[in-house]
């Protein structure tokens, strides 16, 4: 009788045994899992700057070609949001643009509102510049072409790329570009197109 019981005790001992080596090896899969990779959109704005709507044009853009490049991740999440809008806060380094002669690569913050309205999905990127530089680029977009997504976490827009037609008056609809320097502001209307991707961050070990 006790030889029977000993067997038992033995058996259930190695069962015990074998579930908790089981349970130790899904434990270090977990671990060793990789998080999925997150994408940085990219979205590109170029074409040709003009006519001035209002001022000076002291750095002479007029007529000139220009390009706006924003990177943001699609893990950031809104400073700010309403039902149709949607306020995002850019790391230094994420917005270059060049007009004519003229370019820089941010060395501050920029902010990035996206607001959908009836008429259009209308972007406004406000950058600092050296020397005192404020440029803010408004993207006016087909309506639509973001869905409400792009109220959560940056995502592309749909179709791409897109034309974009000038405003025709500094506080009017359309795409346009206003510039403060030495206290100096003007405004310019933008012609051309706007597109976006989205790609795949490399994921760290």
């Amino acid at each position: 009788m006790l030889s029977k019981i000993s067997h038992r005790y033995a058996f259930l001992l190695a069962a015990v045994f074998v579930l908790s080596c089981t349970l130790w090896a899904q434990s270090d899969e977990v671990d060793v899992v990789v998080a999925p990779a997150t994408h940085t959109l990219t979205i590109t704005i170029k074409g040709t700057i003009g006519p001035i709507l209002s001022g000076s044009d002291p750095l002479g853009l007029d007529g000139q070609s220009g390009t706006v490049t924003i990177l943001a991740s699609e893990s950031l999440s809104p400073t700010k949001k309403t039902f149709t809008s949607a306020t995002y806060e850019l790391p230094a380094g994420a917005v270059k643009v060049k007009a004519g002669s003229y370019q820089f690569s941010t060395k501050s913050p920029s902010k990035m509102v996206v607001d959908l309205t009836s008429k259009a999905d209308i972007l406004t990127l406000t950058a600092a510049g050296p020397d005192g530089l404020v440029a803010t680029d408004t993207t006016s977009l087909k309506p639509n072409s973001w869905n409400t997504g792009i109220l959560q976490h940056p995502t592309v827009f749909k179709p791409s790329p897109q034309k974009l037609t000038a405003a025709k008056s500094a506080d009017g609809a359309g795409s346009k570009i206003k510039y403060t320097i030495d206290s100096l502001t003007t405004v310019l209307g933008f012609s051309g197109t706007a597109s976006n991707k989205a790609t795949e961050d490399p994921i760290l070990p």
